[in-house]
C-alpha cells in the first residue's frame, strides 16, 4: 500500500541523529528527501564519527549511515549566493523543512519560519532544539541524559551513573517531531496554511520519564540505580545464569506468570508471595531461590519451555546474535553504504 507520505517533498537541513531520523522516516515512507549539509563545516558532523575499524578515507561513517538512507545529498556553502538560490528553489517546492540550528543561525541563513513562509505559504517547518528555541546552550544526548535524570537511575549502586548505549533522547525527540509533523500535515490538508512544529530534546526527555516520574510525583519515590531491575515489579530484570553459562531474565508482570514460573522451576514461592507488593518487598529472597533453580536448566530448554507457558523470558543476546537472526534480517535496509536497521517498522493494512 502506497502511503500519502510518498507524495511529499522533504528538505532536511539537520545533522546528528534526531533531525536526520525524522528525514529517514519520510524517506522510508517513499517521500523525496533532500538533505543539505554545510560544506564549510565538513557537512553533517556524524560523517566523522568513525570507529577505529572504519575506512579513514571514506566521507561517511557507520553512524551517519544509521539515519541517512535513501536521501539526496548536497553539500553547500550556506553563505554563498548560488547556494542560497538553490535552497530557496527547494523550499518553494517542499512540503516539510527539518532543521536543528543553534540559536540565531536559522535567522542568519534565512531559514526561520517567517522567511520560509515568504517563499512557501503552505510550508511546514519542523525545528529541533536542545533546550528550547530561546536557549543557546549546546546540547548532545549525553548532556540531556545527565540533565533529565536518566543517568542518575541507570546503572547499579556500584557502577555509578551510566548513560544508555543508544542516543534515546534524540530518538524520543524525533518521535515527538514526527507526530507533530503528521498532525500539521493533517491540519494543512483541511485548512491549508503554514505550520511551525517545534520540540526540544529537554522536553522530549522529561516527557519520557513515564512511571519513574509518577513514582516520585505520586509516591515520593526518587529512582535509584538498581541495574535492570524494576522498582514496581518483581521478579523483573534480575539476571540469572543457566547450566550452560548463559544469562537469562524474566519480566513477571502478573501473579499468574509468577505462579507458572514457580511451578515450572519446582518452587513453592508462589504460596508465600502471591501478590506483586509482597514480591517487591522480598525480591532478594525470591531472586536467590530462583537463581538456585535456574542453574539446573539449560538456557534453550528454559526459554523454550517458559515461552510455551506464557512466561515473559529471554536469553540475553549480544548485538551480533540479534542481527544474525532471521527476524532481525527482515528489518534491514541496504544501499552503497551497507546495511542498517529500518526505522519504520509499523504496518497498516487496508480492508
Amino acid at each position: 500500500m502506497n502511503s500519502f507520505l510518498s507524495s511529499l517533498k522533504v528538505l532536511e537541513v539537520s545533522s546528528v541523529l534526531a533531525g536526520p531520523a525524522v528525514g529517514m522516516y519520510f524517506a522510508e515512507k517513499g517521500a523525496q528527501v533532500v538533505k543539505l549539509e554545510n560544506k564549510t563545516t565538513g557537512g553533517d558532523v556524524t560523517r566523522s564519527w568513525k570507529l577505529s575499524t572504519e575506512d579513514k578515507s571514506s566521507s561517511t561513517s557507520a553512524y551517519f549511515a544509521a539515519v541517512n538512507w535513501h536521501k539526496e545529498h548536497h553539500l553547500l556553502d550556506f553563505k554563498d549566493e548560488e547556494s542560497k538560490v538553490f535552497m530557496r528553489s527547494l523550499i518553494k517546492e517542499s512540503d516539510v523543512v527539518i532543521t536543528n540550528f543553534k540559536k540565531g543561525d536559522a535567522e542568519k541563513f534565512k531559514l526561520d519560519f517567517n522567511s520560509l513562509k515568504e517563499l512557501n505559504e503552505n510550508i511546514i517547518l519542523a525545528e529541533i532544539s536542545g533546550y528550547g528555541s530561546e536557549s543557546d546552550r549546546v546540547a548532545f544526548d549525553l548532556v540531556l541524559q545527565a540533565d533529565t535524570g536518566f543517568m542518575s537511575m541507570n546503572g547499579t549502586k556500584d557502577s555509578g551513573p551510566v548513560k544508555m548505549p543508544v542516543a534515546f533522547i534524540d530518538l524520543f525527540a524525533a518521535h515527538q517531531l514526527k507526530e507533530g509533523i503528521l498532525e500539521a500535515l493533517l491540519e494543512r490538508s483541511i485548512n491549508g496554511g503554514a505550520y511551525l512544529v517545534r520540540v526540544s530534546l529537554y522536553d522530549a526527555a522529561v516527557s519520557s520519564l513515564a512511571n519513574q516520574a509518577t513514582n516520585f510525583l505520586i509516591a515520593n519515590k526518587v529512582a535509584e540505580r538498581i541495574g535492570s531491575k524494576h522498582p514496581n515489579i518483581a521478579p523483573y530484570g534480575e539476571i540469572f545464569e543457566t547450566s550452560d553459562g548463559k544469562s537469562i531474565t524474566f519480566a513477571i508482570g502478573s501473579d499468574k506468570q509468577f505462579q507458572s514460573l514457580c511451578t515450572y522451576l519446582g518452587l513453592d514461592l508462589h504460596h508465600n508471595f502471591n501478590s506483586n507488593p509482597l514480591r517487591v518487598e522480598n525480591r532478594l529472597q525470591i531472586e536467590r531461590e530462583i537463581a538456585n533453580k535456574v542453574k539446573q536448566f539449560s538456557s534453550s530448554n528454559l526459554e523454550n519451555d517458559l515461552i510455551k507457558e506464557r512466561v515473559p523470558v529471554a536469553i540475553i543476546k549480544s548485538l551480533d546474535q540479534v542481527l544474525d537472526s532471521t527476524e532481525a534480517k527482515k528489518l534491514l535496509l541496504s544501499d552503497e553504504l551497507g546495511e542498517r536497521v529500518k526505522t519504520v517498522v509499523y504496518k497498516i493494512d487496508r480492508s
